[in-house]
Parts: structure tokens; sequence; C-alpha cells
């Protein structure tokens, strides 16, 4: 039987009333599925190759479609909950039969018209694809495959009173720190990080910035171009506040004296009690 949740490549087999038979190059009957008239392209020859995604329909009978849905089997995505009833929540996930949520996978009680970061996943009982909001439950940090300074695919999870939950690269659980935090971030936002440091215990510590000596330059620029919209001065110095260095530049105090020092050993900047001026070369 061909995977549900997964896209293939068949060839077109034969045409019938119903649809489509399609196949793949096995041969196995078990094999061959159905893809409806309303999907059938305008033009196609017998032994045509065409991409389908594999689901269950309303039958719960496998069938093929060529729409492109928003989340595959084994893959998180941000969908919108547009039902709950007495079984459970339903998401839009771009095909004509919703996504179903059971209660039980539900981090909190769905409601509709909300957006929710969810994992789609196979049901052994069913033999259907469902979803869970419970997103952290099918991450594993066991055996890392990440690395520091290396730059990775993020998710935000959840904020925590640490910092946010992220999903890096669709495998492992991450923590960015509120210090490390320099922008909005909320659930389902997808975005890049870096590795700042894996821990003895496999917990990966994630900055959104490219980490170490590798982020001087960027800050320096981000500093030189500031100083030059601000007339030549800023009033920061290496025994400011980190929460006013974060608010004037969006960088961790760590950063800007870093920055700074570049800059100034470069003859770019003077450092004086009130603050930095440019030096205009």
């Amino acid at each position: 039987m061909l995977a549900i949740g997964q896209t293939h490549k068949l060839i077109i087999d034969r045409d019938t009333p119903p649809g489509l038979f399609l196949r793949d190059d096995s041969g196995l009957k078990e094999n061959e599925i159905l893809l409806p008239n309303k999907y059938k392209p305008e033009d196609f020859e017998i032994g045509d190759e065409i991409e389908v995604f594999v689901y269950l329909d309303h039958e719960e009978r496998p069938v093929a479609t060529t729409l492109k849905p928003y989340v595959a089997l084994d893959e998180f995505a941000y969908l919108k909950c547009v039902e709950v009833n007495k079984l459970g929540a339903f998401l839009d996930w771009g095909l004509e039969k919703h996504l179903f949520v059971p209660f039980k996978e539900q981090a909190y009680p769905m409601k509709e018209g909300d957006w929710y970061l969810i994992f789609c996943y196979l049901d052994e009982t069913s033999e259907r694809l469902v979803a869970s909001s419970k997103v952290l439950h099918f991450l594993d940090n066991s055996s890392l495959s990440v690395a520091p300074f290396e730059r990775v695919e993020l998710w935000v999870a959840n904020k925590t009173e640490l910092g946010f939950n992220v999903i890096v690269n669709d495998l492992h659980q991450g923590l960015v720190y509120h210090d490390d935090v320099f922008q909005d971030l909320k659930t389902g936002d997808k975005l890049k990080g870096w590795v700042k440091k894996t821990r003895k215990d496999n917990k990966i510590d994630i900055v959104l910035k490219r980490p170490g000596y590798r982020s001087i330059e960027p800050n320096a620029d981000k500093i030189i171009h500031e100083l030059q919209l601000q007339n030549g001065f800023l009033p920061l110095h290496d025994k400011s506040e980190p929460e006013q260095i974060k608010k004037l530049l969006a960088m961790s105090k760590k950063s800007f004296k870093r920055a700074i020092g570049t800059l100034y050993k470069k003859r770019m900047i003077e450092i004086k009690p009130e603050g930095i001026y440019l030096i205009e070369n």
C-alpha cells in the first residue's frame, strides 16, 4: 500500500468513470490508487507520470489528490482551526477533508478561528493522519545532530519563564533565552537561528544572531549606522545598563562591548563618559 500522508510520483495506468487509476513501478495491485475526476489533469496520456499526495477521504479510503497540503506526515505546521465539535478540532491544511486533532492531543482546548503549531502523524489505531499541538512530545534530544555555531531552522513553540522553546531542524528542542531576544516572537514563527551551546544533558541554547566572534562585524556596522542617524553620538558606553543597550540597539551588552571594542581599535569611534562619538575621517 502506498504510504499515507506523503507525496508520490505515480504512473497513470487507466482512465475509468470515477477517475484515473495510478500505480507505482512495483506492479503490485495494492499500490494502485484512485485520482478522482475533480483532480484529473486536462491533458494526459496513459503512462504519464504525475505527482500526487495520498491521504484518506471522507469514507476513510486511500485516495490521491493533486492539491498541495500545508503539512505532510511527520512535519510541523502552523494551521488555522476551522471547526470544533464533540469529537475534537479540525484544521485547514489545504485539502477538502480537514485535519483532525483529538482532544487528548490538544495542549489546551482549541478554538475555532485561532491558529496553532501542530505536528502531523499517523495514528496507529485508525491508520489515519491526525495532528497534535503537544509539539514538544515529538522531539528527541537523546542524540544531537547539531553543533555549536551551526545555522539551524526554527519553529517558535511557546514562551516560558526563561525564554522561548523552539523546535530545531524539526528534530530537537532548544531554548532562546529572554536576554538573547531582540525581536517580537510568537508561537508559529518560522525563522533561522544559530546553536550557541550544547549542554552535557543535551539541552540546546539557541540565538537568533550569529554567535561569538562571527557577530562582531554586523553589530559594529549597526552601531556605525545608528551613529550616523543620531548625528554622530549615542549615549551608550561600556558601563551602560543592558536594558538601555537593548532598547537603543536591539543587542546584548556583551555584543555591544565587543563591537565598540572593534570600532575603537579601528579608530572609528571615541568613547567618553557620556557616550560614544563617531570619528569623521
